[in-house]
């Protein structure tokens, strides 16, 4: 599923303001209710909630290159915890990422993510094969 951004500037203040935080080497997770998650869940085709996710790249990160390549591992990472582990829902999600992402590898920025996830207890239980059959 296509991560839904974070678009306005309020709520990332309220996420770095309100929310819980978890840091790690590579990144730093902001995590806030959503109390937008209702309407967005009827708003949505398949009726199911969804976390609203913003990643940020400061100029402490590096050039232009940098926080880009940062912000596209940190996407990616971000995808493949959703398929593989799942992400509960109903939440704004704030990634920031820290100078020692531009040079990790993608698998070191998500298991920072993962980690990050679990200490503010977002990580939802892996579906099982059987279960998708039934």
């Amino acid at each position: 599923m296509k991560l839904r951004a974070i678009s306005e500037n309020h709520l990332y203040r309220k996420a770095y303001s309100g929310g819980r935080r978890a840091v790690s080497a590579t990144i730093a997770v902001y995590v806030l209710r959503d109390k937008k998650a209702k309407a967005l869940r009827s708003a949505n085709p398949q009726k199911e909630a969804i976390n609203r996710v913003g990643i940020t790249a400061s100029k402490k990160v590096g050039g232009a290159v940098e926080r880009n390549r940062a912000k596209r591992v940190i996407r990616e990472a971000y995808r493949l915890t959703e398929a593989g582990i799942g992400i509960k829902k109903g939440y704004l999600v704030v990634i920031a990422a820290r100078e020692a992402a531009t040079v990790s590898k993608m698998q070191d920025v998500m298991r920072d993510l993962q980690y990050c996830l679990k200490r503010l207890d977002l990580l939802s239980e892996p579906i099982s094969k059987d279960e998708n059959n039934a």
